[in-house]
């Protein structure tokens, strides 16, 4: 498992906004529609924007007569496009080949840049950048953050650098660039874990002719009952399981006067825990050490390990393993699939492979690795995350 870091910037390419010429986006790029009437036997691609920045996500192609939306705009290679309902976080971004001849909402909004005055990455890049996002921010009206529209008329006011073309062509070069790296760190760190992954769940499960015996979840773990009686005067601070082999995190804080629970259970750092309702998608775990002293609802059990048959951390490498939960899910009772419901008896009736305890020894050993190995995973993303921004304010920024 090598050692990766984020990738540095490079150069110095201080675009300085106030010593280039700037101009309304509205002359810059014009605000152009054009308008769709679907055909109900045609089929559609149809894109969105994420917000933060992320870039434009093509949606499912749906059928014409599927439609529940009307007056669907065209968009075009080179467009600048805007949500006009989350442009305010980031929502903004260009259209290249890929999504040239698919449509969008009413809510999108597609600008055409002037071939002879600027590039579309260009555009986009300033206006997510500290400075062009206050001013979208602005142009965006509303009372509260998650009601704020964009409005045309001062989205074509919002001034924008416009400096020679060459020079935003070099500028672009260099922030897809930046991208690439921090798109293959990414893969690799993906790449790593997943191999971490692998390896360890190939301890576990052994082979075809190295299979470990399985044992009832009764022999291993036992549950504990309710222990805390609500005070409605008092604060208690939750702790919850996120689904799909995520693990245990720490949840909200709330007053007793908040939530109908008489009894609530502690957990402490190596139980296991899960919600009834949603374990058949993995939402099961170990607690960490975090979270030691929290509590829980009656709707998740709690049960105690006994480490002499069975290392938490093996449990938590079972439980969080994907091919696992679809046996989870026969198990669950419900008529609706979104509402099964794994009850304590039938998990402690469920058999699952249990090596011999010098084997766990070294699953702990690789498991302990592998967590240190994703703490420094997520320094290295988080500061791979930053670069990017980073650089744009450094790219935009207006001299002191």
């Amino acid at each position: 498992m090598t050692e990766v870091r984020a990738p540095a910037a490079e150069g110095n390419l201080t675009c300085g906004v106030k010593q280039w010429p700037a101009m309304p986006l509205g002359e810059v790029a014009p605000i152009i529609r054009r308008p769709v009437k679907l055909d109900r036997l045609a089929k559609y691609r149809e894109i969105g924007a994420r917000s933060f920045g992320r870039g434009l996500f093509e949606k499912p192609q749906f059928d014409g007569a599927e439609a529940t939306w009307e007056k669907p705009v065209l968009v075009a290679k080179g467009d600048l496009v805007f949500s006009n309902i989350k442009a305010w976080e980031g929502a903004i971004s260009w259209a290249t080949e890929a999504h040239d001849g698919c449509i969008a909402s009413h809510r999108y909004i597609t600008c055409v840049p002037r071939v002879d005055l600027a590039l579309p990455e260009f555009l986009a890049r300033y206006l997510l950048s500290r400075n062009g996002l206050a001013a979208v921010g602005q142009a965006s009206r509303g009372s509260a953050d998650r009601n704020r529209t964009l409005s045309l008329a001062a989205l074509a006011t919002i001034p924008v650098p416009v400096p020679p073309l060459e020079y935003q062509q070099r500028i672009v070069r260099h922030l897809e660039q930046l991208t690439e790296k921090t798109r293959q760190l990414e893969a690799h760190l993906d790449a790593t874990e997943r191999d971490a992954e692998r390896l360890i769940r190939g301890y576990l499960f052994g082979t075809q002719d190295d299979s470990p015996g399985k044992r009832r979840l009764s022999e291993l773990v036992s549950q504990r009952p309710p222990d805390v009686a609500v005070d409605g005067t008092a604060q208690y601070r939750f702790a919850g399981v996120y689904s799909f082999g995520r693990g245990v995190f720490a949840s909200a804080v709330k007053m007793g006067s908040e939530f109908a629970y008489e009894r609530l259970s502690t957990v402490r750092a190596g139980d296991f825990i899960y919600p009834k309702l949603m374990a058949w998608e993995g939402a099961l775990g170990v607690v960490p050490p975090e979270c030691d002293g929290m509590v829980v609802s009656p709707e998740f059990p709690v049960f105690t390990v006994n480490t002499q048959e069975v290392l938490p951390e093996v449990l938590d490498i079972y439980f969080r393993t994907p091919d696992v939960w679809p046996a989870l899910a026969e198990v669950s009772g419900g008529t609706n699939a979104r509402r099964r419901r794994l009850q304590p008896a039938t998990f402690l009736n469920y058999e699952m492979p249990v090596p011999s305890m010098d084997r766990q020894l070294k699953i702990r050993a690789i498991y302990q690795h592998t967590q240190a190995l994703l703490a420094r995973h997520t320094a290295i993303r988080q500061a791979n995350a930053a670069l990017l921004p980073a650089t744009l304010e450094r790219v935009f920024a207006e001299p002191q």
